[in-house]
């Protein structure tokens, strides 16, 4: 009696992963969710081709420091390069929408990109 219920519940286990994953829906994200301003679309949809935009949103950086993770993306990650002009959007979008944070007083957070 004990047995096919211990092989009934090792099945269950064993599918519970399987089952988990069918039941998640990954919730889309909408440019409209982020700071608005000139290039915002753009600069979204230049990012969400390989992760989501809550990653970059999180960042903080300068501009320098965007054009530095755009390069390591580029080199590292065979991101498409953008166009001089496409360059020029996205950077400006993201240096006035996500500037650099002050890490929080006892050594806070710190961007591992960032040189």
């Amino acid at each position: 009696m004990l047995r096919p219920l211990g092989m009934a519940v090792a099945a269950l286990l064993w599918m519970a992963p399987a089952i988990a994953q069918t039941a998640f829906t990954p919730r889309d994200e909408t440019p409209e969710e982020f700071t608005a301003g000139t290039g915002r679309d753009e600069t979204f949809y230049a990012c969400t081709a390989c992760h989501g935009f809550k990653l970059v949103a999180q960042q903080g950086m300068t501009r320098a420091q965007w054009d530095d993770s755009i390069n390591l993306m580029i080199k590292r990650h065979n991101m498409p390069p953008l166009g001089e002009k496409d360059r020029a959007v996205v950077l400006g979008y993201l240096e006035a929408a996500y500037p650099p944070r002050t890490p929080a007083a006892r050594g806070g957070w710190q961007n591992p990109f960032a040189k």
